[in-house]
Protein backbone atom coordinates (compact mmCIF):
# COMPACT_ATOMS: atom_id res chain seq x y z
CA UNK A 1 0.00 0.00 0.00
CA UNK A 2 1.46 3.40 -0.91
CA UNK A 3 2.64 5.55 2.04
CA UNK A 4 0.04 8.27 1.38
CA UNK A 5 -2.75 5.69 1.29
CA UNK A 6 -1.58 4.07 4.53
CA UNK A 7 -1.43 7.50 6.20
CA UNK A 8 -5.02 8.31 5.16
CA UNK A 9 -6.16 4.91 6.39
CA UNK A 10 -4.56 5.38 9.84
CA UNK A 11 -6.12 8.86 10.22
CA UNK A 12 -9.52 7.46 9.34
CA UNK A 13 -9.19 4.69 11.97
CA UNK A 14 -8.07 7.17 14.63
CA UNK A 15 -10.97 9.48 13.83
CA UNK A 16 -13.39 6.58 14.19
CA UNK A 17 -11.90 5.62 17.56
CA UNK A 18 -12.21 9.21 18.80
CA UNK A 19 -15.89 9.40 17.84
CA UNK A 20 -16.54 6.05 19.50
CA UNK A 21 -14.91 7.32 22.71
CA UNK A 22 -16.98 10.49 22.63
CA UNK A 23 -20.14 8.42 22.44
CA UNK A 24 -19.55 7.37 26.08
CA UNK A 25 -21.13 4.00 25.26
CA UNK A 26 -21.21 1.79 28.35
CA UNK A 27 -23.03 -1.36 29.27
CA UNK A 28 -26.41 -1.49 27.66
CA UNK A 29 -25.68 1.54 25.42
CA UNK A 30 -25.18 1.75 21.65
CA UNK A 31 -21.57 2.77 21.10
CA UNK A 32 -21.98 3.41 17.36
CA UNK A 33 -21.41 6.56 15.36
CA UNK A 34 -24.97 7.84 15.78
CA UNK A 35 -24.64 7.57 19.53
CA UNK A 36 -21.49 9.69 19.49
CA UNK A 37 -23.06 12.41 17.41
CA UNK A 38 -26.05 12.50 19.77
CA UNK A 39 -23.81 13.09 22.76
CA UNK A 40 -21.86 15.80 21.00
CA UNK A 41 -24.98 17.77 20.18
CA UNK A 42 -27.07 17.18 23.35
CA UNK A 43 -29.21 20.03 24.83
CA UNK A 44 -27.14 22.69 26.65
CA UNK A 45 -27.30 22.87 30.49
CA UNK A 46 -29.71 25.48 31.80
CA UNK A 47 -28.10 28.80 32.68
CA UNK A 48 -28.37 30.56 36.08
CA UNK A 49 -31.83 31.68 37.15
CA UNK A 50 -32.61 35.35 36.85
CA UNK A 51 -32.37 36.94 40.32
CA UNK A 52 -35.39 38.68 41.75
CA UNK A 53 -35.07 42.38 42.40
CA UNK A 54 -34.88 43.71 45.96
CA UNK A 55 -38.48 44.85 45.70
CA UNK A 56 -39.65 41.45 44.45
CA UNK A 57 -37.79 39.60 47.19
CA UNK A 58 -39.15 41.93 49.85
CA UNK A 59 -42.69 41.44 48.55
CA UNK A 60 -42.15 37.67 48.57
CA UNK A 61 -41.06 37.82 52.21
CA UNK A 62 -44.08 39.92 53.15
CA UNK A 63 -46.31 37.36 51.42
CA UNK A 64 -44.74 34.62 53.54
CA UNK A 65 -45.58 36.62 56.66
CA UNK A 66 -49.14 37.08 55.45
CA UNK A 67 -49.35 33.31 54.92
CA UNK A 68 -48.18 32.73 58.50
CA UNK A 69 -44.78 31.39 57.51
CA UNK A 70 -42.41 33.64 59.49
CA UNK A 71 -39.48 31.26 59.21
CA UNK A 72 -39.54 31.44 55.42
CA UNK A 73 -40.11 35.20 55.60
CA UNK A 74 -37.00 35.67 57.76
CA UNK A 75 -34.90 33.69 55.27
CA UNK A 76 -36.18 35.78 52.36
CA UNK A 77 -35.59 39.06 54.16
CA UNK A 78 -32.05 37.81 54.79
CA UNK A 79 -31.66 37.31 51.03
CA UNK A 80 -32.63 40.95 50.45
CA UNK A 81 -29.91 42.01 52.85
CA UNK A 82 -27.35 39.65 51.29
CA UNK A 83 -28.01 40.34 47.62
CA UNK A 84 -28.72 44.07 47.85
CA UNK A 85 -26.69 45.30 50.86
CA UNK A 86 -26.59 48.93 49.73
CA UNK A 87 -30.29 49.32 48.98
CA UNK A 88 -32.79 51.06 51.22
CA UNK A 89 -34.70 47.81 51.50
CA UNK A 90 -31.64 46.08 52.95
CA UNK A 91 -31.92 48.21 56.07
CA UNK A 92 -35.62 47.52 56.32
CA UNK A 93 -34.97 43.82 55.77
CA UNK A 94 -32.86 43.61 58.95
CA UNK A 95 -35.65 44.88 61.21
CA UNK A 96 -38.13 42.65 59.39
CA UNK A 97 -35.89 39.67 60.07
CA UNK A 98 -36.07 40.46 63.79
CA UNK A 99 -39.86 40.78 63.54
CA UNK A 100 -40.17 37.48 61.62
CA UNK A 101 -37.92 35.60 64.02
CA UNK A 102 -39.99 36.88 66.94
CA UNK A 103 -43.17 35.70 65.22
CA UNK A 104 -41.49 32.30 64.85
CA UNK A 105 -40.52 32.36 68.56
CA UNK A 106 -36.88 32.07 67.65
CA UNK A 107 -35.81 34.42 70.41
CA UNK A 108 -32.05 34.11 70.05
CA UNK A 109 -32.27 34.92 66.34
CA UNK A 110 -34.59 37.83 67.20
CA UNK A 111 -32.00 39.28 69.54
CA UNK A 112 -29.20 38.83 67.00
CA UNK A 113 -31.11 40.60 64.21
CA UNK A 114 -32.40 43.37 66.49
CA UNK A 115 -28.95 44.02 67.94
CA UNK A 116 -27.44 44.11 64.45
CA UNK A 117 -29.95 46.78 63.45
CA UNK A 118 -29.18 48.83 66.57
CA UNK A 119 -25.44 48.55 65.90
CA UNK A 120 -25.72 49.52 62.22
CA UNK A 121 -28.48 52.14 62.44
CA UNK A 122 -28.51 53.56 66.00
CA UNK A 123 -30.06 56.86 64.91
CA UNK A 124 -32.70 55.42 62.62
CA UNK A 125 -36.36 55.84 63.50
CA UNK A 126 -36.78 52.06 63.75
CA UNK A 127 -33.97 51.70 66.30
CA UNK A 128 -36.54 52.11 69.09
CA UNK A 129 -38.56 49.25 67.65
CA UNK A 130 -35.44 47.09 67.33
CA UNK A 131 -34.65 47.69 71.01
CA UNK A 132 -38.27 46.90 71.89
CA UNK A 133 -38.13 43.61 69.95
CA UNK A 134 -34.91 42.75 71.75
CA UNK A 135 -36.64 43.34 75.09
CA UNK A 136 -39.66 41.29 74.03
CA UNK A 137 -37.39 38.37 73.15
CA UNK A 138 -36.63 38.13 76.89
CA UNK A 139 -40.01 39.22 78.21
CA UNK A 140 -41.99 36.62 76.25
CA UNK A 141 -40.09 33.82 77.97
CA UNK A 142 -40.88 34.78 81.58
CA UNK A 143 -44.54 33.78 81.69
CA UNK A 144 -43.87 30.90 84.09
CA UNK A 145 -43.01 31.84 87.69
CA UNK A 146 -41.11 28.61 88.19
CA UNK A 147 -38.55 29.35 85.47
CA UNK A 148 -35.07 30.73 86.02
CA UNK A 149 -35.34 34.43 86.82
CA UNK A 150 -32.23 35.36 84.83
CA UNK A 151 -34.46 36.04 81.84
CA UNK A 152 -36.61 38.33 83.95
CA UNK A 153 -33.62 40.44 84.94
CA UNK A 154 -32.50 40.63 81.31
CA UNK A 155 -36.00 41.64 80.27
CA UNK A 156 -36.05 44.39 82.89
CA UNK A 157 -32.69 45.71 81.70
CA UNK A 158 -33.74 45.70 78.04
CA UNK A 159 -37.12 47.30 78.82
CA UNK A 160 -35.42 49.97 80.89
CA UNK A 161 -33.18 50.78 77.92
CA UNK A 162 -36.28 51.34 75.76
CA UNK A 163 -37.81 53.61 78.41
CA UNK A 164 -34.68 55.67 78.99
CA UNK A 165 -33.35 55.86 75.44
CA UNK A 166 -36.65 56.38 73.61
CA UNK A 167 -38.92 58.01 76.23
CA UNK A 168 -41.29 59.73 73.79
CA UNK A 169 -42.12 56.68 71.68
CA UNK A 170 -45.08 54.33 71.81
CA UNK A 171 -42.61 51.55 72.57
CA UNK A 172 -41.55 53.29 75.78
CA UNK A 173 -45.16 53.44 76.95
CA UNK A 174 -45.61 49.74 76.29
CA UNK A 175 -42.24 48.98 77.89
CA UNK A 176 -43.32 50.73 81.12
CA UNK A 177 -46.32 48.40 81.45
CA UNK A 178 -44.23 45.34 80.74
CA UNK A 179 -41.52 46.53 83.12
CA UNK A 180 -44.08 46.66 85.94
CA UNK A 181 -45.33 43.17 85.07
CA UNK A 182 -41.80 41.78 84.95
CA UNK A 183 -41.02 43.45 88.27
CA UNK A 184 -44.14 41.86 89.73
CA UNK A 185 -42.92 38.55 88.32
CA UNK A 186 -39.73 38.76 90.38
CA UNK A 187 -41.75 39.45 93.51
CA UNK A 188 -44.00 36.49 92.72
CA UNK A 189 -40.93 34.25 92.58
CA UNK A 190 -39.87 35.43 96.04
CA UNK A 191 -43.39 34.72 97.32
CA UNK A 192 -43.37 31.24 95.82
CA UNK A 193 -40.15 30.37 97.65
CA UNK A 194 -41.34 32.03 100.87
CA UNK A 195 -44.59 30.04 100.88
CA UNK A 196 -42.58 26.87 100.31
CA UNK A 197 -40.52 27.53 103.46
CA UNK A 198 -43.54 28.65 105.46
CA UNK A 199 -45.50 25.44 104.78
CA UNK A 200 -42.54 23.39 105.97
CA UNK A 201 -42.07 25.35 109.15
CA UNK A 202 -38.86 27.07 108.09
CA UNK A 203 -40.09 30.39 109.42
CA UNK A 204 -36.85 32.36 109.41
CA UNK A 205 -36.12 31.44 105.79
CA UNK A 206 -39.70 32.33 104.86
CA UNK A 207 -39.48 35.70 106.63
CA UNK A 208 -36.31 36.55 104.70
CA UNK A 209 -38.16 36.03 101.40
CA UNK A 210 -41.23 38.00 102.43
CA UNK A 211 -39.02 40.79 103.71
CA UNK A 212 -37.42 41.12 100.27
CA UNK A 213 -40.88 41.66 98.77
CA UNK A 214 -41.87 44.28 101.35
CA UNK A 215 -38.58 46.19 101.12
CA UNK A 216 -37.67 45.84 97.43
CA UNK A 217 -40.99 45.23 95.67
CA UNK A 218 -43.37 47.53 97.53
CA UNK A 219 -45.13 48.67 94.36
CA UNK A 220 -46.06 45.17 93.20
CA UNK A 221 -49.27 43.24 93.73
CA UNK A 222 -47.42 40.79 95.97
CA UNK A 223 -46.89 43.16 98.91
CA UNK A 224 -50.22 42.61 100.67
CA UNK A 225 -49.80 38.85 100.79
CA UNK A 226 -46.16 39.23 101.88
CA UNK A 227 -47.28 41.28 104.89
CA UNK A 228 -49.92 38.71 105.81
CA UNK A 229 -47.40 35.88 105.53
CA UNK A 230 -45.11 37.86 107.84
CA UNK A 231 -47.92 38.02 110.37
CA UNK A 232 -48.28 34.23 110.15
CA UNK A 233 -44.54 33.54 110.37
CA UNK A 234 -43.86 35.93 113.25
CA UNK A 235 -46.80 34.62 115.25
CA UNK A 236 -45.50 31.09 114.70
CA UNK A 237 -42.16 32.19 116.16
CA UNK A 238 -43.84 34.01 119.04
CA UNK A 239 -42.60 37.40 117.84
CA UNK A 240 -45.78 39.30 118.60
CA UNK A 241 -44.55 42.88 118.09
CA UNK A 242 -43.28 42.12 114.60
CA UNK A 243 -46.57 40.41 113.73
CA UNK A 244 -48.56 43.41 115.00
CA UNK A 245 -46.44 45.87 113.05
CA UNK A 246 -46.83 43.87 109.83
CA UNK A 247 -50.57 43.90 110.46
CA UNK A 248 -50.52 47.66 111.02
CA UNK A 249 -48.84 48.29 107.67
CA UNK A 250 -51.26 45.92 106.01
CA UNK A 251 -54.22 47.70 107.59
CA UNK A 252 -52.99 51.11 106.46
CA UNK A 253 -52.27 50.25 102.83
CA UNK A 254 -54.39 47.21 101.99
CA UNK A 255 -57.48 47.33 104.17
CA UNK A 256 -59.79 46.22 101.33
CA UNK A 257 -57.87 43.01 100.59
CA UNK A 258 -58.49 39.44 101.75
CA UNK A 259 -55.01 39.46 103.28
CA UNK A 260 -56.01 42.22 105.68
CA UNK A 261 -59.10 40.27 106.71
CA UNK A 262 -57.05 37.12 107.34
CA UNK A 263 -54.39 38.96 109.35
CA UNK A 264 -57.05 40.79 111.34
CA UNK A 265 -58.65 37.48 112.28
CA UNK A 266 -55.29 35.98 113.28
CA UNK A 267 -54.26 38.90 115.49
CA UNK A 268 -57.56 39.74 117.12
CA UNK A 269 -58.19 36.05 117.70
CA UNK A 270 -55.20 36.17 120.03
CA UNK A 271 -56.27 39.39 121.65
CA UNK A 272 -53.72 41.45 119.71
CA UNK A 273 -54.16 44.77 117.92
CA UNK A 274 -52.94 45.72 114.47
CA UNK A 275 -50.58 48.44 115.63
CA UNK A 276 -46.89 49.26 115.33
CA UNK A 277 -44.83 47.97 118.22
CA UNK A 278 -41.16 47.50 119.02
CA UNK A 279 -38.21 48.64 116.94
CA UNK A 280 -37.79 46.01 114.22
CA UNK A 281 -37.16 46.54 110.52
CA UNK A 282 -40.95 46.58 110.08
CA UNK A 283 -41.18 49.52 112.47
CA UNK A 284 -38.87 51.43 110.15
CA UNK A 285 -41.11 50.55 107.19
CA UNK A 286 -44.14 51.69 109.20
CA UNK A 287 -42.56 55.06 110.01
CA UNK A 288 -41.70 55.61 106.36
CA UNK A 289 -44.98 54.48 104.84
CA UNK A 290 -47.49 55.66 107.43
CA UNK A 291 -45.81 58.60 109.09
CA UNK A 292 -43.62 59.73 106.19
CA UNK A 293 -40.52 59.68 108.40
CA UNK A 294 -37.71 58.74 106.00
CA UNK A 295 -34.77 59.78 108.23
Amino acid sequence: MPRSTRRAYVLAVLAGATLAGCSGGGAGQDGGFGSGIGSLFSAPAPGPQVELSAEELFAKAEASLANKNPKEAAATFAEVERLYPYSQLAKRAVIMQAFSFHKDRDYEATRAAAQRYIDFYPSDEDAAYAQYLLALSYYDQIDEVGRDQGLTFQALQALRTVIERYPDTEYARSAILKFDLAFDHLAAKEMEIGRYYLKRGHYTAAINRFRVVVEDFQTTTQTAEALHRLVEAYLSLGLVEEAQTAGAILGYNFRSTEWYADSYALLTGRGLKMEAAGDSWLSSIYRQVVRGEWL
